[in-house]
């Protein structure tokens, strides 16, 4: 079964986002997004002259990924860290497989070997 998605199509449109605009958008309040910055430090808003802070569009798809996985997952904050940290499981499946195959083959490879008569060894010194 595929894994459910959180949504980010909705956004608007725009490089930088307002701190309450992101509350309403993720549907937290400003407190939790502070919070998130101090948890998961690839959260980080810039800062204007007067010190508010402005979430680039991916700091925002981070958060609505952050919330699916605390709010609709049920993760705990140190399993979606966890999480974001070994990145795509998708990913990481089809490079664990690919490392497979080529194990697999070179395995294959060395069995062939191994079972050629012509192959030179402690037994057979002169192939």
């Amino acid at each position: 079964m595929p894994e459910e998605r959180f949504e980010t199509s909705h956004l608007p449109d725009k490089l930088y986002f307002r701190v309450k605009e992101v509350s309403t958008l993720a549907d937290v309040p400003p407190y939790v997004l502070r919070f998130w910055e101090t948890e998961f430090s690839r959260i980080r808003p810039k800062r204007t002259a007067s010190g508010q802070r402005l979430y680039r569009r991916k700091d925002v798809e981070l958060i609505l990924h952050i919330r699916h996985l605390l709010y609709k997952k049920k993760f705990t904050i140190e399993g979606a860290r966890r999480y974001l940290a070994a990145g795509d499981p998708e990913t990481s499946v089809q490079v664990d497989r690919k490392a497979l195959a080529d194990i697999e083959s070179g395995l294959r490879d060395l069995l062939r070997q191994l079972d050629s008569p012509a192959t030179a060894g402690p037994d057979n010194p002169n192939p």
